[in-house]
C-alpha cells in the first residue's frame, strides 16, 4: 500500500502527540497544545463545509460567507467559544434552507445550541447528534424531516430543550428518551408518531412542557405522568388516546395549560377539579366521550382563560362562572347540557364580570328558557356568541345591540319570537348574523344596510313578510338566505348584481315576476336555489354566465319556454332541478356532456321528443322525466314508449303534409277538371248521339224525364226485359204519350256497341209494322254511372220481344 506524504506526516503528528513527545521544557507542552486546537478548527470547519454541501437551496444567501475569506467563527449563524475557538452554536432559523441536515454536523463536538427551525429540511435526522454530549438545545421545529426519531439521541444527556415538531417524522416514540433527565421542554407534535406514550417519560423529572399533540399516539395516558411535578404544560390533542385520565394527573397542582382535546377519553371529571388544579389557564377536554355534570369546584380556577367542554356527553346544569374573570374562551357546544326549561341559561348573568370574553359557544345543547337582559352587559370584546340549535325562546333582548364588536352571531334553530331587533343596525362589525329557523315575524329590518361588513346573511324559515329589501345589494355577501319565509314580490335587481354571492337562497316564498337578465352578474355562484315560489316567464340566457353554479334549483314555479343553449356553459353542475314548470322543446343535447351532473329533475314539464340515452341518461335513478307526456326512447328502466313507431308514423305525417297531401290536391284538381271536361264532353255527346243517328226531328229526352215517366223505373213498370236490359211502361207530356223504354245494362259487355247498332238501324229502317221509334237517351244517372236508353211507342199487343221475334208456330208472320 503506497501512503501519501501527506497522510504519513499526519500519522507521525498523531502519534508525536499521543506520545507525549516534545522539546525540551515547556515549549514542548506549548506546541501540543497548540496543534489539538489546530486540529479542533479543522475538524469544525470542515464539518461545516460537509453541512453547506448537502444545502440544495438557500433563497436568502445565508451561506453566502462561509468560504475561505474569513475565519468559519465569522460566518453567518455561528457562534464559536472563546477559549478554543470551536463552534458551540449554529443557528439558521428562518432561512427556507432546502436539502438534509448532514451527519458531519455530529463532528461538532462543542455544539451546545442547534437551531434549525422553519426551514425546509428533508430526509432523516442523522442518528450522528447523539455524538453531540454537550448538546443542550435542539429545534428542528416546522421542516419536512421524515423517518424515525433516533434513538440515540438519549446519548445527549446535557439536553434541556427537545424540539421536533412540524415534521413528518414517523414510527414510535423512543422509550430511551426518558433518561434524558434534564429534559425540561419536550415537544414533537404535528407529525406522524404512532404507538402509545412511553411509561419511561415518568423519570423527566425536570420536565416542564410536554407537547405531543396532533399525532396518531394511540392507547391509554401513563399514570406515570403524574409524577412529574414540575410540569406546567400537557398537551396530548388530537391523537387516539383511550381510557380516562389517570387520577395522579389532577395532583399535577402546577399544571397551567392542559389539553387532551379530539381523542377518545371518556369517564368523569373529578368534583373537586377546579381545587386540585388551581393554576390552571387552560383547561380543554373537549371532542371526547366524557359523561356525567360539570364540576362546580371549576369556579375555583379563577386563572382560567380558555374553557372548552364542548362536543362531549356532559348533562344538567352549568355551574356559575362568576369567578373566572379571565375567560377568552368559554365553549359548551355539543352536548346535552340544560333541561329545555327556564332557568337553563342563569349562568350567563355571571359573566358580565369576564370582560375580556371573546368566545361564548353553547349550540346544540337542550338550553331552554329566554336569554337574559344581562346579556347586552356582556363585554364589548364579545366576537363570536353562538346559540344555535337549543329550546331557548323570547324575543331578542334589545341590551343586545350594546355589543358593538361581535364578528359572528348566530341565534338559529331556537324558538325566538317577534320581530328582529330593529337597531340590529348598530352592530356594524357584523360579518355573520344567521337567525334562521325561528317563529321571527314581521319585515325585515331595513337597519341591516347599516351592516356593510356582512358576509352571510341567514334569516330563511321564519314568518317574515314584505318585500326583499333592495339594500341588500349594497353589501359583498358570500351567502343569502331568505328561504322559506312569506316573502313576496320581485327579486331585486340590486340582490342580482352581487358578484360576490355564493350561495343564494329565496326558496319557499311567494315572490312573482321572471327571472331577471342580472342574473348574470353572479359570476361566482355555486349555488342558486329559487323553488316553490310563483316565478314566471323563460329562463335568462344570461343564466350561462354563472359558469362556477354546482347546485340549480328553480322547480314549482310557473317558468315556460325552451331551455336557452347558453345553460350549456354550466359544465360544473352537480344537481338541476327544473321540474313542475312548463317547459317544453326537446331535451337539450348539451346535457349529457355535463359529468359531474349527479342529478337531473325534468319531471311535469312539457319536454317532448327522444331521451337522451348517454351521460347522465344511462343512469335511472340519477334523472327524472315524469310527467312529460310527449317524450319517448330513453333507457327502458325509464319505461317510456318507443320512438321508433312514433318516429315512423310522424315522417309518414310529415310525408303527408308535405308531398303527398300536395300531390293529392293537385290531382283532385286535375281529375275535377276532366271531370269537368268529361261531363261536358258527354253532355255534348248526350246531346249529339241522338240527333247524330236519330236525325234531329226527333225528340231529345233526359235522364231526368224518364226517371219521372216511369215512376223511378219501378218493377210494377217493367214489361219486359232483354239480353242487354229492361223494358219500362212510361207516360210522357204529363199522360198524353205512352212509350216504352228500353234501359240497356251497360255492365253487360256489348251493350253500348248494341245501343249505337240500334240507332243506326232503326235510323235507316222505316216499314208499317215495325214498332215506331220514338227518341233515344244518352246520359248519366244520379250516381254519376253512364244511361242509355231507347223510347218506342208503345204496342198494346203483346211486349216489344213478341213482336220483334215473334213465335214460329203462329200462323201470321210480323214480318210479311
Amino acid at each position: 500500500m503506497s501512503w501519501t506524504l501527506f497522510q504519513f506526516m499526519h500519522v507521525v503528528a498523531v502519534v508525536f502527540v499521543l506520545m507525549g513527545c516534545s522539546c525540551s521544557g515547556g515549549s514542548g507542552s506549548s506546541t501540543h497544545r497548540h496543534r489539538v486546537h489546530v486540529a479542533g478548527n479543522e475538524t469544525d470547519r470542515l464539518a461545516l463545509l460537509a453541512f453547506k454541501a448537502e444545502i440544495t437551496g438557500d433563497p436568502f444567501g445565508a451561506l453566502n460567507s462561509w468560504n475561505e475569506s474569513i475565519h468559519f467563527c465569522q460566518w453567518a449563524g455561528i457562534t464559536c467559544g472563546r477559549r478554543h475557538q470551536r463552534v458551540t452554536k449554529l443557528n439558521l432559523d428562518h432561512q427556507k434552507l432546502t436539502g438534509s441536515i448532514s451527519p458531519h454536523i455530529g463532528n461538532l463536538s462543542f455544539l451546545r445550541k442547534l437551531f434549525l427551525r422553519n426551514n425546509s429540511f428533508t430526509h432523516q435526522i442523522p442518528p450522528e447528534l447523539g455524538r453531540l454530549r454537550r448538546l443542550q438545545i435542539l429545534t428542528l421545529r416546522n421542516n419536512s424531516i421524515g423517518g424515525e426519531i433516533p434513538a440515540n439521541i438519549s446519548a445527549c444527556s446535557n439536553l434541556v430543550t427537545l424540539v421536533l415538531s412540524g415534521n413528518t417524522l414517523a414510527g414510535k416514540i423512543p422509550v430511551e428518551l426518558g433518561s434524558l433527565s434534564k429534559l425540561v421542554q419536550l415537544s414533537i407534535e404535528r407529525n406522524n408518531l404512532t404507538g402509545g406514550l412511553p411509561y419511561s417519560f415518568g423519570n423527566l423529572s425536570s420536565l416542564i412542557e410536554f407537547d405531543a399533540s396532533v399525532n396518531n399516539i394511540n392507547g391509554r395516558i401513563p399514570e406515570a405522568l403524574g409524577r412529574l411535578t414540575n410540569l406546567h404544560v400537557l398537551t396530548l390533542g388530537e391523537n387516539k388516546l383511550v381510557g380516562t385520565i389517570p387520577s395522579s394527573i389532577f395532583n399535577l397542582t402546577s399544571i397551567t395549560i392542559f389539553d387532551i382535546g379530539m381523542n377518545q377519553v371518556q369517564g368523569r371529571l373529578p368534583l373537586d377539579l377546579g381545587s386540585s388544579l388551581p393554576a390552571l389557564q387552560w383547561f380543554s377536554v373537549g371532542s371526547n366521550l366524557f359523561t356525567g355534570f360539570i364540576p362546580i369546584s371549576i369556579s375555583n380556577a379563577t386563572h382560567l382563560f380558555l374553557l372548552d367542554f364542548g362536543t362531549n356527553k356532559f348533562i344538567g346544569r352549568v355551574p356559575p362562572l362568576g369567578m373566572m374573570h379571565n375567560l377568552m374562551w368559554l365553549n359548551f357546544e355539543y352536548n346535552h347540557l340544560g333541561t329545555g326549561e327556564a332557568g337553563d341559561l342563569n349562568f350567563l348573568s355571571s359573566l358580565p364580570n369576564a370582560t375580556n370574553l371573546n368566545n361564548l359557544l353553547l349550540s346544540s345543547n337542550n338550553f331552554g328558557g329566554v336569554l337574559p337582559e344581562s346579556i347586552g352587559n356582556f363585554s364589548t370584546n364579545l366576537g363570536f356568541l353562538d346559540l344555535n340549535n337549543n329550546k331557548i325562546g323570547g324575543s331578542i333582548p334589545t341590551k343586545m345591540a350594546n355589543l358593538v364588536n361581535l364578528l359572528a352571531l348566530d341565534m338559529s334553530d331556537n324558538h325566538f319570537i317577534g320581530n328582529i331587533l330593529a337597531d340590529i343596525g348598530k352592530l356594524q362589525k357584523l360579518q355573520k348574523l344567521d337567525l334562521s329557523r325561528n317563529k321571527f315575524h314581521g319585515k325585515i329590518p331595513l337597519s341591516l344596510k347599516n351592516l356593510t361588513s356582512l358576509a352571510y346573511l341567514y334569516l330563511g324559515v321564519n314568518n317574515l313578510h314584505g318585500n326583499i329589501p333592495p339594500s341588500l345589494g349594497i353589501f359583498h355577501l358570500v351567502d343569502l338566505g331568505l328561504g322559506g319565509n312569506n316573502l313576496s314580490g320581485t327579486i331585486p335587481k340590486q340582490v342580482l348584481t352581487l358578484s360576490s354571492l355564493l350561495n343564494l337562497y329565496l326558496h319557499d316564498n311567494h315572490l312573482v315576476g321572471s327571472i331577471q337578465p342580472e342574473i348574470g352578474n353572479l359570476i361566482n355562484l355555486e349555488q342558486l336555489d329559487v323553488s316553490r315560489n310563483m316565478l314566471s316567464g323563460k329562463i335568462p340566457s344570461t343564466l350561462g354566465r354563472c359558469v362556477k353554479l354546482r347546485f340549480l334549483y328553480i322547480h314549482s314555479n310557473n317558468l315556460w319556454g325552451t331551455l336557452p343553449s347558453s345553460l350549456s356553459d354550466l359544465r360544473g353542475i352537480e344537481e338541476l332541478d327544473l321540474s313542475h314548470n312548463n317547459f317544453s322543446g326537446k331535451i337539450p343535447d348539451y346535457l349529457e356532456g355535463f359529468v359531474f351532473l349527479q342529478k337531473l329533475d325534468l319531471s311535469f314539464n312539457d319536454f317532448e321528443g327522444a331521451v337522451p340515452e348517454i351521460g347522465i341518461f344511462k343512469n335511472a335513478t340519477a334523472i327524472s322525466v315524469r310527467g312529460n307526456n310527449k317524450l319517448c326512447g330513453g333507457i327502458p328502466k325509464l319505461h317510456l314508449h318507443s320512438c321508433n313507431t312514433k318516429g315512423f308514423k310522424g315522417k309518414i305525417f310529415t310525408l303527408i303534409l308535405k308531398i303527398i297531401i300536395p300531390t293529392s290536391f293537385g290531382l283532385l284538381g286535375l281529375v275535377i277538371v276532366l271531370c269537368l271536361l268529361y261531363f261536358c264532353c258527354f253532355r255534348k255527346t248526350a246531346k249529339v248521339l241522338p240527333s247524330r243517328f236519330l236525325g234531329k226531328s226527333y225528340v231529345q229526352l233526359s235522364y231526368q224525364s224518364l226517371l219521372k215517366a216511369t215512376d223511378g223505373f219501378s218493377p210494377n213498370n217493367m214489361i219486359g226485359m232483354g239480353s242487354f236490359g229492361s223494358v219500362y211502361k212510361g207516360i210522357l207530356d204529363h199522360g198524353e204519350k205512352i212509350v216504352a223504354v228500353k234501359v240497356l245494362n251497360l255492365q253487360f259487355r256489348g251493350a253500348s256497341k248494341s245501343f249505337i247498332a240500334e240507332c243506326e238501324a232503326l235510323r235507316r229502317i222505316r216499314h208499317r209494322n215495325l214498332v215506331k221509334v220514338f227518341t233515344a237517351c244518352s246520359s248519366v244517372d244520379y250516381n254519376g254511372n253512364d244511361f242509355k236508353a231507347l223510347v218506342y211507342e208503345f204496342m198494346v199487343n203483346g211486349s216489344l220481344e213478341d213482336w220483334l221475334h215473334a213465335n214460329e208456330n203462329e200462323d201470321e208472320a210480323i214480318l210479311g
